[in-house]
């Protein structure tokens, strides 16, 4: 005969029960959460490595990088790049550059690749615009409100040649020159006209032979400038670097 459980009893293990219910769910929705990092909480650098982005210094030790854009010491006047000191490419991109380390190598062994600008945030680009914008230095600055340039999809690089000691080699004008004399389309007449040397063009040259060798494509008014592909191209393949 089973034996009876008295009323009192069972109910109160019933409120007991429900208590210790009660208890674990409010013990369940006060336990703190870790926190995730977030795009806000990351460094640029973090960033550009969290899209897939190459520094570049990691491709080769021969490379070298000084950002003017992370000092005073370029158009603006500002320090744009308050937390980026480092050049990033897209891995498509950083991969001609580490061919054009090869054939400068085999070129010219006495020389180096010195990097002034790679991947740029299109929020740096929007502070650039707004200095140049409706001045007659406008051409030369990619209108973000177009989409930006290929920097700002990690496609773009700007460098030099230097010596074995880092120094950069003349080139005729320094980085970011805005004027004629930057232009890569009439070196002749620059020499004939002395506002270059013979020797500035032949170093010119001699850069873009390297990188047209490793695939880049140069830009007509800007010596220091090549891109890994074409803007159409990168938009398809690649998200704009906010």
């Amino acid at each position: 005969m089973p034996r009876r459980v008295p009323f009192l009893t069972y109910f109160g293990g019933i409120l007991c029960l429900l208590g210790s219910l009660s208890l674990s769910a409010q013990t369940v929705s006060i336990a703190p959460s870790t926190p995730s990092a977030t795009t806000e909480t990351l460094s640029t650098a973090q960033r550009l490595e969290q899209m897939g982005l190459v520094n570049v210094t990691t491709l080769d030790s021969s490379l070298i990088v000084r950002l003017p854009y992370a000092t005073t010491a370029n158009f603006t006047g500002e320090v744009l790049y308050e937390d980026l000191d480092q050049a990033f490419l897209q891995p498509e991109a950083a991969a001609k550059l580490q061919q054009a380390v090869r054939i400068l190598r085999r070129l010219h062994p006495e020389y180096r690749l010195l990097i002034y600008d790679a991947a740029r945030p299109l929020s740096i680009q929007r502070r650039m615009w707004q200095i140049v914008q409706g001045t007659s230095h406008q051409i030369y600055v990619s209108n973000p409100a177009k989409g930006g340039g290929l920097h700002n999809y990690g496609a773009a690089v700007d460098l030099t040649l230097a010596d074995r000691d880092g120094h950069p080699i003349p080139m005729g004008t320094p980085f970011d020159h805005f004027g004629p004399e930057a232009h890569i389309d009439r070196e002749a007449e620059l020499v004939s006209q002395g506002k270059i040397t013979a020797a500035e063009a032949h170093n010119r040259q001699l850069l873009r032979q390297v990188m047209r060798e490793a695939g880049f494509i140069p830009l007509r008014s800007e010596w220091w400038h090549f891109n890994a592909l074409r803007l159409a191209d990168a938009k398809l393949r690649y998200p704009l670097i906010e």
